[in-house]
């Protein structure tokens, strides 16, 4: 059974939810890109594992080597990739954060805690199964990523000020970025020059348009925008059908079976959110 909401289901956003969905959506990403790239690509599932305590979360260990390569140098493959049809919206132009590029220096985990004080985040990576290297990182922000805690006059939370240092990676070399944005609490990733407002937002950062990326921003009453998979300049970009895979692991998580409708989401809608909410579930 599809979920009864035509774009994001605001109930998958409760805590007790959204680690599975966010597991679901990062395997069915997987699933439904990895058919469409070979040979040349493959989509790994990779995990970045935090140190939680209380609000706040450190990063112990980011288990992939060397997850983007530096912009000083560029490789490219001249075969091409050839599949399937453009996105279902037009993005806005907008434009990210950059800081200058800085020597990058690796430094060994000398311990990690006990895994019941860790927080397992899964994240996507697009390498190219000749050399190895990471084309594109896809992430899936959670609750962490998206959290500011308040202390004194600044705004602070580990788990986004760590997300927030592996993304501005990321922007400073020639990986490109796609960022979904599935939940409507919490604060939105920086962009700069950009007042915009939307419940949820996909982003895609190519390396080549930096600092200017595409920005897919929606609300809850309308479908999640298809967007396409930035790759090589010589291949044709596939297209990923998120409500489509949404849709899907509702089904398959069973949860129609699971959520109690007559509760409201969190966080807390509108009044017109909610009666569009209600309606919906009425029809």
């Amino acid at each position: 059974m599809p979920s009864p909401f035509p774009g994001m289901n605001p109930y998958l956003e409760k805590p007790e939810y959204w680690s599975q969905v966010h597991k679901w959506l990062i395997v069915l990403i997987a699933q439904s890109l990895n058919p469409q790239l070979r040979p040349k690509y493959r989509v790994a599932i990779e995990e970045r594992v935090y140190n939680a305590t209380g609000d706040d979360s450190m990063l112990v260990g980011i288990p992939d080597d060397v997850v983007v390569q530096s912009s000083q140098s560029n490789h490219q493959d001249p075969s091409p990739l050839v599949t399937v049809a453009a996105p279902s919206v037009k993005p806005m132009k907008i434009a990210l954060p950059m800081t200058e590029m800085v020597k990058e220096r690796c430094s060994a985990v000398l311990g990690v805690p006990p895994m019941s004080d860790c927080i397992k985040k899964w994240y996507l990576e697009v390498r190219k199964l000749e050399t190895g290297k990471v084309i594109t990182v896809i992430e899936i922000l959670s609750p962490k990523n998206k959290r500011s805690k308040a202390v004194g006059h600044a705004t602070r939370s580990e788990g986004r000020s760590n997300y927030e240092t592996k993304r501005q990676k990321i922007l400073d070399s020639l990986t490109h970025l796609v960022e979904i944005d599935l939940l409507r609490q919490g604060k939105p990733m920086a962009m700069n020059n950009q007042a915009f407002q939307s419940h949820y937002r996909i982003v895609i950062s190519r390396s080549q348009e930096r600092p200017q990326a595409d920005l897919y921003a929606f609300n809850l009453p309308q479908a999640i925008p298809s967007f396409p998979l930035p790759l090589q300049p010589e291949d044709t970009e596939p297209t990923v059908n998120l409500q489509q895979l949404l849709h899907q692991l509702y089904d398959q998580g069973s949860y129609d079976l699971a959520i109690d409708y007559s509760q409201d989401p969190p966080p807390p809608l509108s009044t017109a959110d909610a009666s569009w909410v209600k309606q919906v579930l009425i029809e």
